[in-house]
């Protein structure tokens, strides 16, 4: 806090740390577009909400508040979302599966295994 006011803490980011921050751009950004098309059904507006999910976890990790906390949750969150839409999708082969839908899947599990890595890290 500088005068009452939080401040960016970025030094203390590693090449990992930013790695993870962009995969949680790009798939906040899939997820935003996807919910802003569907946004009068329930998927669209979850869709919205896990978008701002993204976009919070990443102002809170850039000014350091309860950064290990943020990994720590941000696993089952990434993870739960690859569940349901799985559950939701019902995928039965490859071809069931759109360029989007592949992308951010992707990039989730990505996030997955940088979060996991920072996870043992921090705790380190």
């Amino acid at each position: 806090m500088q005068n009452g006011r939080p401040i960016l803490e970025t030094s203390s980011l590693t090449a990992l740390h930013w790695v993870g921050i962009v995969l949680a751009v790009l798939t906040g950004i899939v997820h935003l577009i996807l919910g802003l098309a569907t946004i009068t059904q329930p998927l669209g507006v979850a869709s919205v909400l896990a978008a701002g999910g993204f976009a919070g976890a990443i102002v809170l990790l850039l000014f350091n508040y309860r950064r290990r906390l943020i990994i720590a949750v941000g696993i089952p969150f990434v993870g739960s979302q690859i569940l349901l839409w799985y559950v939701i999708n019902e995928p039965a082969s490859v071809e069931d599966i759109s360029p989007i839908e592949a992308f951010d899947k992707t990039v989730q599990l990505l996030l997955i295994g940088i979060l996991l890595v920072l996870l043992s890290r921090e705790s380190s």
